[in-house]
C-alpha cells in the first residue's frame, strides 16, 4: 500500500484530561533535550520480519518506553477505507494485543503519551471518505481487543487546524509536546503544541512551518517529532532488477531531518537499511527513549497478504 470540527467541548476536554500528571522523561535534567540524530550513521537490526495482527503492511509505530511495548498500525481494508488495526508487541515482537479502529485514517504516524501508569494512543482520526486520511487527531487508551469508532467519547476529534486535512500527530515525551502533519492551501504544513496545552484545547503552536526534503514524486512513509527535529522518512517498494528500484540498488528509501525553529532542512540521506530483505518497502519512523536515544526506521516484506515487519534504528 502507498501512503498516500470539531473542537474540544466539555466532554471531550474531560475526556482526554483523565490520567493526568507528571510526564515521565528518562533525562529529567538532561542539558540537551533530544539532540539530533545524524543521518548518515550505520543502521542496526532491533526487530527482523516479526509478525503483526493483521496481514497488511504496517503503516507506522511508536514505542511506550516505560513498559518496553511497541505499537504498530496497519490499514485493514483498502487504502481509503479509514479502518485501521492497532497491534501491541514487546522488544522480541510477541504479539500482546491488538485493537480495532474503524473510520480513523490512514495512519501515518501515532505517538504513545504515558499519563501516570497509563499509555495514552495518539493517531488520526475521522477518515475523510474520499481521501482515507484523518481531518482531525485523537488521543484514547489502549483496550486488548476491544473495537472503537472514531468520534465516539472514547476516541473524541480534535481539530487543531482549522481548515485542514490529512491530520497525524506524533508525541514528543521527552520534551511533553506534540506535533500535527496536516494539508492546507494544497501544501502540508507541521505544527508543535505543548502537549499539556493541547489537552487542554489550547491550539497556540510553538512553530509552524511548512514541509521540506521531499522531493518530487516520492513517496512519504511516515514522520516523527523528537527535540527541535521532525524526521520524515519516503521510498518505495523493489521492483524487479529491470525496474527503476531493483533489489541490487539497495532501495530508494531517504530519511530526512527539518529544524521545528526555523523550518529548514537540516539533512537528508539515504539509507540501505533492510536492504536484504526481499521485498522491502519503507513504512513509519519513530523514536525509542533508551539511554541512548534511538531513531528507529520500519520497513514491510513478505508475501502480500502475510506481511512481515522489520525495525532498524541509528543511534544518537
Amino acid at each position: 500500500m502507498k501512503r498516500r470540527h470539531l473542537l474540544l467541548g466539555g466532554g471531550a476536554a474531560a475526556a482526554l484530561a483523565v490520567g493526568g500528571g507528571l510526564l515521565w522523561s528518562p533525562f529529567a535534567g538532561a542539558a540537551t533535550p533530544g539532540g539530533r540524530f545524524a543521518l548518515t550513521a550505520d543502521a542496526n537490526r532491533f526487530l527482523r520480519e516479526k509478525s503483526l495482527h493483521h496481514t497488511s503492511v504496517l503503516q507506522s509505530f511508536a514505542f511506550d518506553n516505560t513498559n518496553e511495548h511497541l505499537y504498530v498500525l496497519q490499514v485493514i481494508g483498502g487504502e481509503k477505507d479509514g479502518d485501521l488495526v492497532l497491534t501491541k508487541l514487546d522488544h522480541t515482537g510477541a504479539k500482546l494485543g491488538h485493537m480495532r479502529l474503524n473510520g480513523f485514517g490512514h495512519g501515518v504516524a501515532m505517538g504513545v503519551e504515558r499519563s501516570g501508569s497509563t499509555p495514552w494512543i495518539w493517531t488520526e482520526a475521522e477518515a475523510d471518505a474520499g481521501s482515507g486520511y484523518g481531518r482531525g487527531v485523537t488521543r484514547f487508551e489502549f483496550a486488548n481487543g476491544k473495537t472503537l469508532t472514531s468520534g465516539t467519547s472514547a476516541a473524541p476529534v480534535i481539530k487543531a487546524v482549522s481548515g485542514s486535512s490529512s491530520n497525524t500527530p506524533s508525541v514528543d515525551m521527552l520534551n511533553g509536546r506534540i506535533a500535527i502533519r496536516y494539508r492546507k492551501n494544497d501544501a502540508m504544513h507541521y505544527k508543535v503544541f505543548k502537549l499539556s496545552d493541547f489537552k487542554n484545547g489550547n491550539y497556540t503552536a510553538l512553530h509552524t512551518f511548512t514541509q521540506t526534503g521531499i522531493e518530487s514524486g516520492e513517496v512519504f512513509q511516515g514522520w516523527c517529532l523528537h527535540g527541535d527535529y521532525v524526521y520524515q522518512l519516503t521510498g518505495t517498494s523493489y521492483t524487479a532488477e529491470s525496474g527503476a528500484n531493483p533489489p541490487s540498488g539497495k532501495g530508494n528509501a531517504h530519511v530526512s531531518s527539518i529544524d521545528v525553529t526555523t523550518g529548514k532542512l537540516k539533512e537528508r540521506e539515504r539509507t540501505e537499511a533492510a536492504h536484504s530483505l526481499g521485498f522491502r518497502e519503507p513504512e513509519g519512523i519513530g523514536v525509542q527513549l533508551t539511554a541512548t536515544p534511538r531513531l528507529h526506521m520500519g520497513f514491510a516484506s513478505g508475501a502480500k497478504g502475510a506481511r512481515k515487519f522489520s525495525l532498524y534504528y541509528k543511534s544518537q
